[in-house]
């Protein structure tokens, strides 16, 4: 490998070969054409385009990769939990994929480092991470085929992080929890916005949870969605015992 790193460095720009090393050091293999993980960095403000003129930046890649790696998942639960019917492989899947999970893997990985964009990173959501990781797949995809994909998710997502006892308990959203359980106990439940003040230039909504007419959790995120599921969170604890008994 040392060897090609020479190779490789002689026939490249400065940038090119710092940025060829930080990628080889990230997939444990050497990249054969290293445009494909331009593009896999590539925001749609950069306004690239290719040689046939057509625009172009992660998202594409981030689709070829989320397919990628559902595919690599799948076959790695199907033949790991023979007992398992398809619901259940369908919900480990979702536990393994999730974006909270994927964005926990950009992170680790420093993804965001590489990013060509006009847009400060700071404006960026928390899904960026994730979306990174997906890109990164996509591109290891159209480099190296389906082969070296599965090598680099068993090594960066398999096998440091997929315990099947571990994800059997693990919670994915207590908003479909909470759900699930007040429609099983025939239980009337809402949620409501109270409020979305500005703290700082930053807009915060404000959500609360009432079950059979009763207020039992309140929340405040940056978004609705996640106001939601903190408040969810907080009534799943408040009513655990009834809804896990164990």
């Amino acid at each position: 490998m040392k060897l090609i790193r020479k190779i490789f460095s002689k026939s490249r720009s400065l940038e090119d070969g710092i940025f060829f090393d930080a990628i080889s050091e990230i997939l444990g293999f050497v990249p054969i054409n290293l445009e494909y993980f331009r593009k896999a960095f590539t925001h749609r403000s950069s306004n690239k385009q290719d040689e046939k003129g057509n625009a172009f930046s992660y998202e594409r890649l981030e689709f070829l990769g989320d397919a990628m790696l559902s595919s690599v998942i799948a076959a790695h639960l199907f033949n790991k939990v023979p007992a398992g019917d398809e619901g259940y492989l369908t919900k480990m899947r979702s536990k393994i994929v999730s974006r909270e999970h994927l964005n926990e893997l950009g992170k680790d990985l420093n993804l965001v480092r590489f990013i060509d964009s006009k847009v400060p990173l700071q404006h960026f959501g928390e899904n960026i991470h994730g979306n990174i990781f997906e890109s990164l797949i996509g591109a290891i995809y159209l480099d190296r085929g389906y082969d070296y994909c599965e090598k680099f998710i068993q090594k960066r997502v398999v096998n440091p992080y997929v315990d099947i006892a571990r994800l059997e308990g693990k919670v994915i959203s207590y908003k479909s929890l909470l759900i699930e359980w007040c429609q099983k106990e025939k239980k009337q439940f809402h949620y409501d916005i109270f409020d979305d003040n500005g703290i700082g230039g930053q807009r915060f909504f404000g959500v609360k949870l009432s079950i059979d007419d009763k207020v039992i959790a309140k929340a405040r995120a940056t978004s609705k969605k996640k106001a939601e599921e903190k408040a969810s969170q907080r009534a799943y604890f408040a009513f655990q015992k009834k809804i896990d008994p164990k």
